[in-house]
């Protein structure tokens, strides 16, 4: 299949990282890397779904995760990882989480559900990884940790920014066709 997906796996428990494999391959053309370095050397073009642990040895997932943006890629990235989310997450350039164990429903839907999304401008996509490291914040810090930080009420605002542009351009669509052709629209500026 010539339109088959590419899935970049980079975890360094190799186990792992091959199950992960295994479990995407029927939908899916699919690399693993075990270690940051060779998720770098195996960073292409045609990878649009990097599937990122954040603690390796050698190069952090979060390291790669940067490079990755320094570099111009434009994967959708997935940090499936054992390490909690903490404030730190929101300047991330990533477009999900998911914290370890994962299912593999979980690690499937997530893989689909991020593929969806590259179908939508930058600022649709920008909103949906907000939202996601918002939600994320929510279940994990108390709500007076979230009152008091700085950086998660610029978040906030930032999604109710963005909310506003995603449902006023929703809103302007009076049909079926029109929704599809302007998605369809921005797949092929792309």
């Amino acid at each position: 299949m010539g339109d088959e997906l590419d899935v970049l796996v980079v975890d360094d428990e190799t186990r792992l990282a091959d199950l992960f494999a295994a479990w995407l391959q029927t939908d899916w053309s699919v690399e693993t890397a075990y270690d940051g370095e060779e998720a770098l050397e195996k960073m292409a073009d045609s990878v649009e779904v990097v599937l990122l642990d954040r603690r390796m040895p050698g190069l952090s997932g979060d390291e790669v995760l940067e490079r990755i943006r320094e570099i111009g890629y434009d994967a959708r990235v997935v940090m499936v990882t054992a390490v909690d989310p903490d404030f730190d997450i929101i300047e991330m350039g990533f477009d999900d989480y998911l914290v370890k164990p994962v299912s593999k429903d979980e690690l499937l839907d997530m893989v689909e559900e991020v593929t969806d999304r590259s179908d939508y401008e930058s600022e649709i996509q920008e909103y949906y990884a907000l939202v996601s490291k918002k939600a994320l914040l929510e279940s994990e810090k108390s709500e007076r940790k979230l009152a008091d930080n700085d950086e998660y009420q610029q978040l906030c605002d930032r999604v109710e920014q963005l909310e506003g542009r995603v449902d006023e351009a929703v809103a302007d669509m009076t049909s079926h066709d029109e929704f599809v052709g302007a998605f369809q629209n921005l797949e092929s500026e792309n």
